[in-house]
């Protein structure tokens, strides 16, 4: 299974130029697949940075969601197992929604597709691939 990150997401469905082409045939794949995931938190943070005005998507937020999922995208949603996970990840920075895309790539066994430095850097053992690659 693949993962990806919230600003993936929105790389992917913009066609945006930072997204790199190694990654792009990567997630086109595996939506073709039925293996392309993204957790639930990645919506609340995209629904709080179009709030904040830091990201404008053109349509209403709920439509947009509906839209990936019924075109394939999977959706992870929060369970428990992952909430523990996320607490007790080791030597990884602060950010919630960070913990919990993490957390449910381990719990998961899927591969996390980031651009996120924090992330790539963080000595986890999780399986990522830079997004921008």
């Amino acid at each position: 299974m693949i993962l990806m990150d919230t600003h993936t997401l929105v790389w992917l469905d913009a066609g945006h130029p930072m997204l790199g082409h190694h990654s792009l045939s990567l997630l086109n794949k595996a939506l073709q697949d039925e293996q392309l995931a993204v957790c639930t938190i990645s919506f609340w943070e995209i629904a709080m940075l179009m709030e904040k005005g830091r990201l404008k998507i053109n349509r209403d937020l709920a439509v947009w969601r509906k839209e990936l999922l019924y075109n394939g995208l999977k959706e992870i949603v929060l369970c428990g197992a992952v909430a523990i996970r996320a607490a007790h990840l080791p030597y990884f920075h602060r950010d919630p929604a960070d913990r919990i895309i993490v957390a449910t790539a381990l719990e998961h066994s899927a591969e996390l597709v980031t651009a996120d430095g924090k992330i790539l850097d963080w000595q986890g053992g999780m399986n990522c691939h830079d997004a921008r690659n």
